[in-house]
């Protein structure tokens, strides 16, 4: 039996039998997704190596998928490559450097595969900021939440991107609350940040369309 599960996400049949392909034969087993909703149940249900998700999906779109995967501690450590044909829509939603997770741009061939997984496991190894649990209060190391009143004020807005916003670890012999709050409400305050920062983004792309609308009228 396969020791090692690899998930690909992804729309088209063609690419899901490329990367099943151009593996290179090991000890693991190839799981393939057809939309999101399908991907999402395999990365709950089953203990993956390896995500490969299309960022463009039908039912939930892979965006979304990232989002919920990067709000669960444990999921969020599973190596991940998001796949697009047009880079500038990943980087719309995530800002680079890509830190946790490796890019594939399509078409790709199977040295660029190899070499995405390769970095993909690397950086699911990097050490990620905590969020720490301050009474009913939730507060970010590292990371700065720009309000949307400070997007009003100013041309340039600081904001943590989905894939560097850090997940509270709750350890498998630790008590169910933490610094008073309990595990429930700890989850649904990290689903607000990851809502709050869909939201800044797209406050921050109607600014600087703003500002860029400004300086043509002044030219």
């Amino acid at each position: 039996m396969a020791s090692n599960k690899i998930l690909v996400i992804d729309d088209t049949t063609v690419v899901r039998v490329k990367v099943r392909e151009m593996l290179p034969p090991g000890n693991f087993e190839v799981l393939e997704a057809k939309d999101g909703l399908e991907g999402l149940n395999f990365i709950l249900q089953e203990k993956l190596s390896l995500i490969m998700l299309d960022f463009l999906l039908p039912k939930m779109s892979g965006w979304e998928v990232f989002q919920k995967v990067q709000a669960d501690p444990e999921l969020r450590k599973i190596p991940l490559v998001i796949m697009s044909g047009r880079k500038e829509e990943v980087t719309e939603k995530i800002t680079e450097p890509f830190e946790y997770f490796e890019f594939l741009g399509k078409p790709f061939d199977q040295k660029q595969l190899i070499n995405a997984i390769k970095l993909a496991m690397s950086k699911a190894k990097q050490p990620r900021p905590e969020l720490v649990a301050v009474g009913a209060g939730v507060a970010v190391k590292n990371s700065t939440v720009a309000t949307s009143s400070s997007v009003a004020n100013t041309a340039t807005v600081a904001t943590p991107t989905a894939a560097n916003i850090a997940m509270p670890t709750v350890a498998s012999n630790a008590t169910p609350t933490v610094g008073g709050v309990s595990e429930a409400e700890i989850n649904a305050l990290n689903e607000k940040i990851v809502k709050m920062q869909a939201e800044i983004d797209g406050l921050k792309k109607q600014l600087t369309q703003v500002v860029t609308f400004i300086k043509q009228k002044i030219k």
